[in-house]
């Protein structure tokens, strides 16, 4: 007796603008991590033809955008748990998702570039035996491994200073399968839902400025304190993130891809998230660093998920092109850029003069060959291994 066809899965249409901004998201936390935020302070003056000394002043000032880099992170979280419901959750929902399977797809997708990463940052060994108690440096020595650095926050950074957001990113796959099987609400109690994480998420960086328990003055991006690595590296204060994440993509099947209001939304989202990061200190750190400008991201990624104007604006092929890589660039930019400035290359060719642009460039095409020669071919082969092996 013949067996019954098996339904074919439809995937959902790739949204090529949200891949294209997170080519800027990347490169803004190599930014953050290595330059001068001053140095994207754009001043200058235009001088127009026969008109002598008279000109238009230009400005453009991204410094504040490059201070506040660690956003990009925040921004990564909330995006992930968007994908992932709006490629998943109908299957969730349906009861028709195999756990297993979409564990496999994440672990095979990701851990082989984080294992890459771990390699590349040998070095980093012997900085971390200096810089933690000895008991510290083998829990941490253990842990990174596992994924699991991010849940003691002394060794949340250790190894390799940004793999940390991957404790909290398998954290969210565990229970993914659970958050996205959720009854799909009516649109009024969505936005009620996500008002709520909205709140919540903005509990932890309130309750830090209320009570200061690290007695920092005025808390900023060079500012360490036990309670402040808690809020910064651990997984459970950026799980709200995660979460308006998998909500937004319900909302997001209720907007019409060519409505004029994902434009408006869009606007919104850029102007306000600005317009807030020009405000500098007056925002306390520790409120914006997750959880106030959660919304503002939400409005972006539905602008951006519409056929409009703006979302071509980010759906050029070299945009798209980098920021398919943009997971590779942000977990292995960091002991990339140490061990090729720590080798003297760059000055022992002559070309340290175009640094440090010249290493931004290296960087993306680095994580360009990683995507390409190691993530994509060790799943392939890892998902064959294991197809054989279950």
């Amino acid at each position: 007796m013949r067996k019954a066809p098996v339904a074919e899965i439809v995937k959902p249409k790739k949204l090529e603008a949200l891949t294209g901004l997170r080519c800027f998201a990347a490169l803004n936390i190599v930014f953050f991590h290595f330059s001068n935020p001053d140095w994207f302070n754009f001043r200058g003056v235009y001088h127009l033809p026969g008109t002598g000394a008279s000109g238009v002043k230009l400005v453009a000032n991204f410094a504040p955008v490059v201070n506040a880099g660690y956003l990009s992170v925040s921004f990564f979280i909330m995006l992930s748990g968007f994908v992932l419901a709006y490629n998943y959750a109908g299957r969730a929902r349906a009861g028709t998702l195999d756990k297993l399977r979409f564990w496999e797809a994440r672990w095979t997708r990701l851990y082989p570039v984080y294992l890459l990463s771990l390699v590349l940052g040998w070095q980093m060994i012997s900085v971390e035996y200096g810089a933690h108690r000895h008991w510290m440096f083998w829990l941490g020595l253990g842990l990174t491994p596992l994924l699991m650095q991010g849940w003691v926050p002394e060794v949340a950074t250790f190894w390799n200073t940004p793999a940390w957001t991957m404790s909290a990113e398998t954290f969210y796959y565990l229970i993914f399968p659970w958050l996205a099987a959720w009854k799909k609400p009516s649109t009024k109690r969505l936005l009620l839902r996500m008002a709520l994480v909205w709140g919540v998420a903005m509990i932890p960086g309130w309750l830090y400025v209320h009570f200061n328990p690290d007695g920092i003055a005025h808390p900023d991006r060079f500012s360490w304190g036990p309670w402040l690595q808690v809020l910064k590296y651990t997984p459970l204060p950026h799980l709200p993130s995660f979460l308006f994440g998998v909500l937004l993509a319900n909302l997001d099947e209720a907007i019409g891809r060519e409505a004029r209001l994902r434009v408006a939304l869009g606007l919104v989202g850029f102007l306000g998230v600005y317009g807030i990061l020009m405000m500098g200190p007056l925002v306390p750190y520790a409120m914006i660093h997750d959880g106030l400008l959660i919304p503002l991201f939400g409005a972006i990624v539905l602008g951006l998920a519409g056929d409009n104007w703006l979302s071509k604006c980010f759906r050029f092929r070299v945009l798209v092109f980098i920021g398919e890589s943009s997971y590779c660039l942000y977990l292995l930019h960091f002991n990339l850029w140490n061990m090729l400035h720590q080798s003297g290359l760059l000055p022992r060719l002559g070309l340290d003069r175009f640094d440090p642009w010249l290493s931004y460039a290296l960087l993306v095409g680095l994580g360009l060959l990683t995507l390409h020669f190691v993530e994509k071919p060790a799943q392939k082969l890892l998902r064959s291994w294991m197809g054989v092996w279950r």
